[in-house]
């Protein structure tokens, strides 16, 4: 890949949605109150990672439902529905309500293969012999047919209503949508086939590693097979974990720099069998972490850098690392800080 100049037009934030597991309201009210702190910075999305078994956001599109509401400017995502576990049709019919609700706000993020915990959910969500359940690709691709607006049947197709004879389709049509469907890429193969069904593409800070051991090259490689396989004109997104402290104390700079310590080791080799690798996670001051900004292969290739912030944290820490990020770190990446809050008034 060629070029070095880094120009990001697109700020965003994935947020884990943590709560007490004995009061889940408090955090999901937090988090709400999050995504219309991010608004006010002027982020240009604010995405919600969707996790099951666990204390946070079990379905993004229940709380980006909510979200809509409390919200009137930034982008809404996905980051990501393990699609294995839901019905392709509902979850467009879900997805499109809050896509209107929005106002066109709403971005999809999609992965597939066996989902998380399949063991223990499988036998729940399933009927029947779920272990042979089909979770391939295919089913993103029947998600996406769902959201084309396309009338089922032929035109004598008529379904009697409170309103007269209809010719179905999924309801409601929300235009658009379909090209606000993402694939979270992480391998070549996935790369390369969300090109070629023209999704747009999130990479983050986790990638496999194919022929080699080192994350850029792996991350570099996968972006180049999207783009060759027909994901040119289509947007990428790419997350990075950024903990920046200038505004923090020192009690809160130490525990963000333990943090990162604990996590160091998983960087120096690829884990598990699939050979998973791992980028450094992005602590310290922001002239620290612009430095390592700067010096990433992967950032002059892409317009959109996402700000994933870590599941340990607590809500001041989040809106500190936010603010700390869309004031110090964000404009020096060529993000317009004024045309966003114009934007957001």
């Amino acid at each position: 890949m060629s070029g070095n100049t880094i120009s990001i037009g697109h700020i965003g934030f994935l947020t884990p949605g943590n709560y007490p597991d004995d009061d889940p309201l408090s955090g999901l009210e937090k988090t709400l109150q999050l995504l219309g702190f991010g608004e006010k910075l002027g982020f240009n999305s604010a995405w919600a990672r969707q996790r099951h078994l666990e204390p946070g956001i079990s379905s993004a599109t229940a709380f980006l439902a909510a979200a809509t509401q409390r919200t009137g400017r930034i982008e809404l995502g996905t980051a990501v529905i393990p699609i294995g576990y839901e019905s392709p049709y509902r979850l467009a019919e879900d997805l499109s309500t809050v896509d209107i609700l929005s106002k066109g706000r709403l971005n999809v993020g999609l992965s597939a293969g066996r989902p998380l915990h399949a063991d223990l959910i499988g036998p729940l969500a399933f009927d029947g012999d779920w272990q042979n359940h089909d979770f391939s690709h295919e089913r993103v691709l029947r998600f996406a047919g769902n959201l084309k607006g396309t009338y089922l049947g032929d035109e004598n197709t008529f379904i009697k209503t409170p309103f007269g004879p209809q010719r179905p389709r999924l309801q409601p049509y929300a235009k658009g949508l379909i090209d606000r469907i993402w694939y979270g890429g992480g391998s070549l193969r996935s790369a390369s086939w969300a090109g070629q069904n023209g999704f747009n593409l999130l990479i983050g800070n986790v990638t496999s590693g194919e022929e080699t051991d080192d994350f850029f090259l792996a991350q570099s490689r996968q972006l180049e097979a999207y783009r060759a396989s027909g994901g040119a004109e289509r947007r990428v997104a790419l997350g990075r974990v950024i903990v920046p402290f200038d505004s923090a104390d020192a009690a809160t700079r130490q525990r963000y720099s333990d943090y990162a310590a604990g996590r160091y080791e998983r960087t120096l080799s690829p884990q598990g069998e699939r050979r998973t690798l791992f980028a450094r996670d992005l602590v310290g001051t922001s002239e620290q972490i612009l430095e390592r900004l700067l010096a990433d292969p992967i950032l002059p290739h892409v317009s959109e850098l996402r700000l994933e912030l870590p599941y340990e944290f607590e809500h001041d820490e989040y809106r500190q690392i936010l603010h700390d990020f869309a004031t110090r770190i964000a404009p020096e990446l060529g993000w317009n800080t004024k045309a966003a809050l114009r934007a957001a008034s």
